[in-house]
């Protein structure tokens, strides 16, 4: 990894930082503390990383002949375990640790080809999507019918006579469910027991 480190530029951080508003001084802390742990995390790998271990691969993966495939390009294999670990560091380390080797790299694996999965699910999800939305469009008309259903009772409630002026009679008219059936259940309370 030495001679790959060597090629890696270093950044000022004095003045990286005198460019930084004070606003933004804990997002600048961040990043340098973030970098540094990526450059120690690089730092840190052994200059010759470990063999890849093709007999494991042949046993797991299910297509005959993908492991030999791989096998045979793998002329760098030294170099891809760094790059696969690497990718998810900084560009700067990416480029410093890749630059080097594109145009032996790609010719490399231009020819392996890697099945891609048959996708089942896109026609699922799309008809969840009409339902969903089949669902909310029916739901709003549903709401909006309720709405206006409200806005009725409110008016109602609004135009009716306040209830400390209100008769009997009055509030029998504005809410008809209160009016007492005394033909009909002659005895107080004037309701079927089960409606107590």
């Amino acid at each position: 990894m030495a001679g790959r480190r060597a090629a890696t530029k270093a950044i000022d951080w004095l003045a990286f930082a005198e460019r930084v508003p004070p606003n933004q001084r804990a997002m600048f802390n961040n990043l340098k503390t973030r970098s540094d742990a990526i450059s120690a995390k690089l730092a840190s790998l052994s200059e010759k990383p470990a063999s890849i271990d093709w007999s494991h691969y042949r046993k797991t993966v299910a297509k005959a002949g993908m492991v030999d495939e791989f096998e045979k390009k793998d002329q760098f294999t030294p170099l891809l375990p760094y790059w696969l670990y690497v990718s998810n560091m900084a560009v700067y380390h990416i480029d410093s640790l890749w630059s080097p080797y594109p145009k032996i790299l790609k010719p490399q694996f231009a020819a392996l080809t890697v099945p891609e999965p048959v996708d089942t699910q896109t026609a699922k999800i799309d008809a969840q999507e009409q339902e969903s939305n089949k669902n909310a469009v029916d739901y709003v008309q549903a709401s909006k019918a309720r709405i206006a259903q409200y806005e009725k009772e409110l008016e109602k409630f609004k135009t009716m006579i306040p209830f400390d002026q209100m008769t009997i009679e009055d509030l029998n008219s504005a809410f008809p469910e209160t009016k007492l059936d005394k033909e009909k259940h002659p005895y107080w309370p004037h309701k079927p027991i089960a409606e107590l």
